[in-house]
């Protein structure tokens, strides 16, 4: 296990190194000026021009640039040099958002909890219900529950979430007013106000994402049927319900896992269209703008945070698997 954690860990960092070395270059490669940006184009002089470039460091050349963002991290710097106005970033430091001279991490921890209340709430209401269905089309199989089960899927995994969502909000929301209006409220200052706000973009990733999982659980659960272990233990006179709970859903369920773990870390950073739909500013939302202002921080930032979150999700899922299925075992070579 610790040798596992190790290796993951190691090809985790290799990882982000590469992503930020990425998005760097794909930064200086583009035809935005930040310093421009951030200036405006209808009253930024060129002295106010050049003080914005030097105050950000941005007439140092791109390695260097690299190399002081990179130190950040770790023990933080002085934006700004020598300037008076300069600021002092603590590690970690991601830098200063080009327009409002906003911490990063500040930016981060304030959207942050916005887009994970979206992506966690979610995840739980579109894993359950999608299993749910794929288990009992699987034990139906041929029945009328089936088909329509596996037509609906297939029908709302043709959609797209700005479809289902303005559907919500139209019908739902601001014709029979039977659900709240989307907005972020902290759970710590209202759990209620947090459910009833969160509720239709969970409803909405539910719909959509949940048809994925019921496809895949029932093809699951009728392979998982059809072993022997499942024959000897009908033979055996076992009850139904163990059968299918204890022991075919456990084998059953280890593909879900994985699932479920990438797509949780992977939409932690891709949510930009479910917050945009919702007027939520979450992570994806601000790094949308971000990329529009070519705002290199905030966007570094973003990346690197969701990035983190995808590797970590990554090791949870194996470590996971050795707990779902005894078979699989961590850092061998027949492991997973």
């Amino acid at each position: 296990m610790f040798r596992f954690l190790i290796k993951r860990v190691l090809l985790g960092v290799s990882t982000l190194f590469a992503i930020s070395v990425t998005v760097f270059a794909l930064f200086f490669m583009g035809p935005a000026d930040p310093a421009a940006s951030m200036c405006g184009t209808k009253q930024c002089t060129p002295v106010q021009h050049e003080r914005i470039t030097t105050f950000l460091e941005l007439d140092r050349p791109p390695h260097e640039q690299y190399a002081s963002y990179m130190r950040g991290i770790f023990v933080g710097r002085t934006i700004g040099g020598d300037s008076p106005d300069a600021i002092e970033c603590p590690a970690p430091c991601l830098g200063i958002n080009f327009r409002t001279y906003e911490q990063v991490s500040t930016v981060i921890g304030r959207t942050m909890p916005i887009t994970f209340s979206i992506v966690l709430g979610g995840a739980v209401l579109y894993v359950l219900i999608g299993t749910g269905l794929g288990m009992l089309s699987a034990i139906k199989r041929g029945s009328i529950f089936d088909r329509i089960a596996s037509g609906t899927a297939l029908t709302f995994a043709s959609t797209q979430i700005f479809f289902i969502g303005s559907v919500l909000l139209l019908v739902f929301v601001y014709q029979t007013d039977l659900l709240p209006l989307p907005k972020y409220v902290p759970f710590t200052e209202s759990p209620l106000g947090w459910l009833g706000g969160m509720i239709v973009p969970w409803i909405a990733l539910g719909l959509i994402n949940s048809a994925q999982y019921a496809r895949l659980s029932r093809a699951q659960m009728i392979e998982t049927l059809s072993e022997d272990f499942v024959r000897t233990a009908r033979a055996k006179g076992l009850a139904i319900a163990p059968i299918y709970f204890r022991h075919a859903l456990r084998a059953a369920v280890t593909p879900i896992v994985t699932i479920a773990g990438l797509d949780i870390g992977g939409q932690l950073g891709g949510v930009a269209i479910t917050e945009t739909t919702f007027s939520l500013n979450g992570m994806g939302r601000t790094a949308v703008r971000a990329i529009d202002e070519a705002n290199l921080p905030v966007v570094m930032g973003i990346v690197l945070f969701s990035a983190m979150f995808l590797v970590l999700s990554t090791i949870i899922v194996d470590i996971l698997y050795s707990v779902i299925d005894p078979r699989v075992k961590l850092g061998t070579s027949g492991g997973h």
